[in-house]
């Protein structure tokens, strides 16, 4: 995803301050385990017996503000409507246009927890390739290598029945994608090198590519994997199991 180790921790001390602050009102109105006379001085020594109490506290706030952002980021899908993920402009679209589910995945290439989701996606993919519409957009979030990475599988749509082997074969990798590892992997996977290179240099891409970035801003976007599943937004990994579900829903 796109949030950073900073961001989680700066997320959590705020959480962490508020809950400090909520513990010492309760503190203060009787409502813990200590007297109204309890100092600041008493109530730190009764957290520093149970820390548990501010780890639930803290826990539970984040909860809820995850919550608030997964409902903020499903109101404004619902606002833009399944369609506007299906614009081949934007994105790689493949199955029957008049299918009954739809399976939307932004992603990065080189995002870990995009990779976790590739083999319970390719899988369902192959099973239901002839009767579910999916839409692959390139979201790169995550440097230089991934825009590069982008461009490679943008210019591979104009290859026809290139771009799905490629797709998985490049988000499959375990290393870093940079530009040689997408050129080792294009080569294996069949597509003609000096046509994905003259493809590759398109001002179009960029073009596509900045409005991709509008519309994952427009659906309250922001880290990969991002995927919609009959009209229903889900951000981070999925298992097998759980893309199961989303799907019958």
């Amino acid at each position: 995803m796109k949030r950073d180790w900073r961001i989680i921790a700066a997320s959590s001390l705020a959480g962490a301050l508020l809950a400090l602050a909520v513990i010492f009102e309760f503190g203060w109105a009787g409502l813990l385990p200590l007297n109204k006379q309890a100092t600041e001085q008493t109530i730190h020594d009764y957290l520093v017996s149970h820390p548990d109490i501010l780890v639930d506290m803290t826990n539970n706030l984040q909860a809820e503000q995850e919550a608030k952002t997964e409902k903020e980021r499903q109101a404004a899908t619902d606002k833009l409507g399944v369609k506007a993920f299906f614009d081949p402009r934007l994105a790689f679209i493949t199955g029957p246009a008049n299918a009954k589910s739809t399976v939307v995945e932004f992603f990065d290439y080189n995002c870990p927890y995009c990779r976790a989701s590739v083999p319970a996606l390719k899988k369902f993919y192959e099973k239901h390739k002839n009767d579910t519409r999916f839409a692959f957009i390139e979201f790169p979030i995550k440097g230089a290598d991934s825009v590069a990475a982008a461009h490679a599988a943008i210019a591979a749509r104009k290859q026809p029945g290139k771009y799905v082997a490629f797709h998985f074969a490049l988000m499959s990798e375990k290393d870093y994608v940079d530009e040689k590892a997408v050129m080792d992997v294009a080569k294996k996977s069949g597509l003609d090198i000096a046509k994905l290179e003259s493809d590759m240099k398109d001002p179009a891409i960029d073009s596509e590519i900045d409005a991709v970035h509008k519309l994952a801003d427009a659906a309250k976007i922001d880290g990969t994997p991002a995927f919609v599943i009959n009209g229903k937004m889900r951000e981070g990994a999925l298992d097998e199991k759980l893309l199961e579900k989303m799907a019958k829903s």
